[in-house]
């Protein structure tokens, strides 16, 4: 590249990675793969290196990336928060370990740690106290959320044990766990929600929440790895690390020392091929110097330490033919754009459909017909387009555009200000629509009707058999035997699951109504405020917003949905059947004899069902969990626990609570 190409393709490069830099730190919502954009800031370092007259102090090789949000107070770093260098391969690992020795004149000893796909925080603690949190921002300050901070129960308030420094600032990567992120997807899914992207960059938007008590909702965890401070126990950032442990911090345990490149490069191999055993996200390994007074001589470049590295693995990844779009209706209404691909091998499954998320995603795309396109599979299930090969482009091939009607039943689509996606609005005549909403109701978080599943539905359904929820309380037993592969003891089973159905609690039946944004936990809140179901349909818009979880958008869809006859008439019929439309007294009701405790609960139970033992908890105060970690208070084990979650329970010395020990804590409190 001659100095005129160069003059020209520099610019073009610093705004490309400037407009990618806010996608990533303040939208969360990246348009290319972390890969991708090593690629460009290398472009543009490589050229600033040619031609230096071009260089400039406010290029983004020179700088960090910056996360600093309207809505929160700066705060400067006691120390630098810098980004690490990237490398994708062995030949720059050998490298960086050259570098090294030749400094130090020496063969230093190296930590080699996980680079876990999180967000960076910098805690600071005084008197063995936590007194700030500060997100990385520009590298030299950032966002305080000390706040948000507070309500992440794996960050200690307060730390006690030996040796501890008047002060000092220890930094990790606050994450979500894959279960606890697909969970959340799942919340989201069932109340009408778009999905969540992906782990990190929800991390990212919930650590960036105003209001603390929504953070708190949130699955947040955080690992600590680097302690910085005037007078730190040790010289080494291993040995400190041991003893910030001790103190009650979540050190990771995957931290091995090598003496030799080949030890890093084994350390980061062998981790490639375990990753996908792990209960979080990492996207690479990250390679230190122990030594702290080797790592002072090395010192740092303005962007970078000298002293650490960090190697990344490459995501999953391959190209291959756009052949068209479809566009998918869910039970909400929700219209989905799905990429149909010419099938192509990825992370050893045949991909033959891709994720477009909304229109929004698919504009930033700018995909056209035929387009070669870049598929990747990262922390999501579902394959993304990440890239779209736009020199390969062949002329006058047509830009696919979002459609403006229901590709079902042909309503015009409505799109919310505040909305990412479209929505038929044809909610009670939409055949998706429909029958999504009956499989949402037989669910198992909802009337969980054994027998039922999505192909018996379409078929119940395309016989005129079922319109609505309250149908399935009128099926008899001559109207499922003359389905087609329908035997006796199917039919059977089908009626015994719905007859067995009425006997669920009202926050499920409320649930299992599929009103928009009515999740889970939300059904739970009002079934408990209102206790029955008509003084949540005469509830006004004032006693809904009332409710400390209950904001606008959730009061006017009840609203919306209470105000439609047809669907009163569906909830008179389901009343005529026999269902619950009350909340009932649970054992322990309103006590704070959990508060505060996190809670495993794994196994069978015989006194209650574990759904009830975990409505139990909630109610009492405590917070149920997935999986277990160093925050667990204790398990309620039921039999058949996983040996696994035993294993790790014993590991962590987590107390294991039997059946008969759990309801006993409710008869002492009464005591």
């Amino acid at each position: 590249m001659n100095r005129e190409e160069a003059a020209k393709r520099i610019p073009e490069l610093r705004e490309q990675i400037k407009d990618h830099n806010n996608r990533y730190y303040i939208s969360n919502e990246p348009l290319i793969s972390d890969y991708d954009y090593d690629l460009l800031v290398k472009e543009l370092e490589k050229l600033e290196s040619l031609f230096p007259e071009f260089a400039r102090e406010s290029s983004p090789t020179r700088l960090v990336g910056s996360d600093i949000t309207p809505g929160f107070t700066q705060v400067r770093h006691p120390y630098p928060m810098l980004s690490l260098g990237n490398t994708y391969n062995e030949e720059e690992v050998r490298d960086f370990d050259t570098r090294v020795k030749k400094i130090l004149d020496n063969d230093p000893e190296y930590a080699c740690e996980l680079k876990y796909d999180g967000v960076s925080i910098s805690l600071t603690y005084r008197n063995g106290r936590l007194v700030s949190g500060v997100t990385r921002g520009d590298g030299t300050k950032g966002d305080d959320v000390t706040a948000n901070i507070r309500t992440i129960r794996s960050i200690p308030q307060y730390i006690e044990g030996d040796d501890i420094p008047a002060e000092f600032t220890i930094r990790g990567e606050i994450y979500i766990a894959i279960e606890d992120f697909a969970r959340m997807n799942l919340e989201r899914e069932e109340a009408g929600f778009e999905k969540y992207a992906n782990p990190r960059n929800t991390a990212a938007g919930s650590l960036k929440l105003l209001d603390p008590d929504e953070v708190a909702k949130r699955p947040l965890e955080c690992f600590l790895y680097s302690m910085l401070g005037a007078s730190l126990p040790f010289r080494t950032h291993s040995q400190n690390l041991e003893i910030a442990k001790k103190w009650g911090f979540r050190v990771p345990d995957e931290i091995e020392l090598v003496s030799s490149v080949d030890g890093v490069l084994g350390f980061i191999s062998s981790w490639d091929k375990k990753r996908k055993s792990l209960p979080y996200e990492i996207d690479g390994a990250v390679i230190k110097v122990n030594r702290l007074d080797d790592q002072s001589r090395l010192g740092m470049t303005a962007k970078s330490p000298r002293w650490a590295i960090a190697y990344k693995y490459k995501a999953e990844r391959a190209g291959t033919i756009l052949s068209s779009v479809s566009f998918q209706v869910g039970r909400t209404g929700a219209v989905t754009p799905v990429a149909n691909l010419v099938p192509v091998l990825l992370a050893g499954t045949t991909v033959k459909r891709a994720s477009l998320h909304n229109a929004d995603q698919m504009e930033l795309l700018d995909l056209h017909l035929g387009d070669e396109v870049f598929v990747e599979k990262g922390g999501e299930i579902i394959p993304k387009i990440v890239g779209v090969n736009r020199e390969a482009r062949k002329e006058g091939s047509l830009k696919v555009i979002f459609i403006e009607n229901c590709p079902e039943c042909g309503s015009v689509l409505q799109r919310e200000e505040t909305e990412a996606n479209h929505y038929c609005p044809n909610s009670n005549h939409c055949p998706p629509q429909i029958k999504g909403k009956i499989e949402h109701f037989i669910s198992r978080k909802a009337m969980d009707i054994d027998g039922l599943g999505e192909e018996t539905i379409d078929l119940l359904y395309r016989n005129g058999l079922v319109e609505n929820v309250a149908d399935l309380y009128k099926l008899s037993f001559e109207d499922i035997i003359k389905l087609e592969r329908m035997g006796e003891k199917s039919a059977e089973n089908i009626l015994r699951g719905i007859d067995a159905s009425r006997d669920r609690n009202f926050h499920e039946l409320l649930f299992g109504l599929g009103i928009r944004y009515v999740g889970e936990t939300v059904a739970k809140t009002l079934a408990k405020y209102f206790e029955n179901i008509d003084k949540l349909i005469d509830a006004t818009y004032e006693e809904l917003t009332g409710i400390h979880e209950i904001g606008t958008r959730i009061a006017e869809s009840l609203l919306s949905y209470f105000s439609q006859p047809e669907n009163l008439t569906i909830i008179k019929r389901l009343k005529e059947a026999g269902l619950k439309m009350h909340t009932e007294q649970v054992q322990g009701e309103g006590s704070d004899i959990l508060r505060g405790k996190v809670i495993v609960v794994s196994g069978k139970f015989s006194r209650h069902s574990r759904d009830e033992y975990k409505e139990m908890i909630e109610i009492n105060g405590g917070k149920n969990s997935s999986s277990i970690s160093a925050s667990t208070s204790f398990i309620l084990a039921g039999e058949n626990m996983g040996p696994s979650k035993l294993k790790k329970a014993t590991d962590l010395g987590i107390d294991i609570l039997s059946e008969e020990d759990f309801l006993k804590l409710f008869d002492q409190s009464s005591n």
